[in-house]
């Protein structure tokens, strides 16, 4: 099981829920979980079952407190930050722990123990295996206590619980693991590259760009550019050519334009004519950008020029904004500026800065009539 775990892996797939729109689905369901951990404690109070003693009921409405606390976390605007996250494990460890060990009867508790393996589930997916040492040690000091408890009466019963208990953990957080790796196989391999260039195709582009606007909800990145890039003249090249040497100009000034943006801008080959940029920056003129693509395309072999279409936007408003949606609006854009850009005779460059967005109103307009 250790080998199919990895490092890290919070901010990647928080990227890729946010590229799914899967992220209020998923937090909604984490906040009513954490509720119902801690209502249930609360409700056995008046069981005989239920935590007893002078401190059993106050620690009872206690983790029902912090569990409550911990489900605003989850469901508030923005997604939980890391070292949120983290506190989330921590004290959802503890709160668990209290809530198994303060119940009259021990097999009540052990049986509330399972909450150990949905934990371990959440810390593998979303922290790697590292931090599973926090669930595990507060797992195995709980079923230690509750193991000795039930001893007293079954040492059988007591060691055959605690196994069960052990295996159901390992299994679910295998079983997380493994899922997580066939998400990584399926991004890699899902027809995200293009087969001529290898650079990302459209597919590969959407996916990456929903991701990148997720995760950008932080405030040191600002503007979002998208850009479409459109070869002048390309297929007249292409004719009058020989075989392959279309071929041949497409992977070249797809280097060059490899080389003349930074690592993490998202680069694509859309089809025969057409590049695709995405990139974040800090002020809202990409002209130092669109300056080093177009000489990437004019130094190329074959000496071809290009029409660059750009729209830039604020980033931290698309956030709440259907990813598709945005991404589809934002080339609508940018191609409008290309054509722009060909009307005017080619090899030019057409921008518009922070243009008002549909897709930006429809939401707003949905949030109001939610309210």
């Amino acid at each position: 099981m250790t080998a199919l775990l990895g490092p890290d892996h919070y901010y990647r797939l928080t990227a890729q829920l946010a590229a799914q729109d899967l992220r209020r689905p998923v937090s909604w369901t984490i906040a009513v979980t954490t509720v119902i951990l801690g209502v249930i404690p609360v409700g056995l109070i008046s069981s005989s079952a239920g935590p007893h003693g002078a401190w059993g009921p106050p620690l009872a409405i206690a983790v029902a407190a912090l569990c409550s606390v911990m489900a605003i976390a989850w469901l508030t605007h923005h997604w939980p930050a890391r070292g949120v996250s983290l506190a989330f494990v921590i004290i959802s460890a503890l709160c668990a722990a209290t809530d198994c060990i303060i119940t009259a009867q021990p097999m009540l508790g052990l049986l509330g123990a399972v909450t150990f393996a949905a934990l371990s589930a959440f810390t593998v997916l979303f922290h790697g295996a590292r931090l599973l040492i926090i669930p595990w040690t507060i797992g195995a000091a709980t079923l230690a206590v509750l193991g000795f408890r039930i001893a007293q009466t079954d040492p059988v019963v007591a060691v055959c619980g605690a196994l069960l208990i052990v295996m159901l953990t390992a299994f679910v957080t295998s079983v997380g693991s493994v899922a997580l790796r066939l998400i990584d196989v399926r991004s890699d391999r899902a027809g995200q590259l293009d087969q001529v260039t290898g650079l990302l195709n459209r597919n590969g582009f959407d996916e990456r760009l929903a991701a990148l606007i997720g995760a950008r909800n932080r405030g040191d990145d600002r503007f979002l550019a998208v850009m479409v890039i459109d070869l002048d003249g390309f297929s007249l090249h292409a004719a009058i050519s020989e075989t392959g040497a279309a071929i041949r100009a497409r992977v070249a000034i797809g280097a060059r334009l490899n080389e003349a943006v930074r690592r993490d801008t998202l680069l694509a080959h859309n089809d025969d004519a057409q590049f695709l940029v995405a990139e974040v920056l800090t002020t809202p003129d990409p002209t130092p950008l669109t300056d080093r693509l177009g000489s990437a395309v004019a130094t190329a072999p074959y000496r071809l020029t290009a029409s660059i279409g750009v729209v830039t936007t604020p980033l931290h408003p698309l956030v709440d904004a259907p990813a598709t949606d945005v991404i589809d609006e934002l080339l609508t854009l940018a191609a409008e500026q290309v054509s722009n850009a060909r009307l005017a005779g080619g090899n030019e460059v057409r921008m518009t800065q922070c243009p008002p967005l549909a897709v930006l109103a429809a939401a707003n307009d949905g949030d109001e009539f939610s309210a």
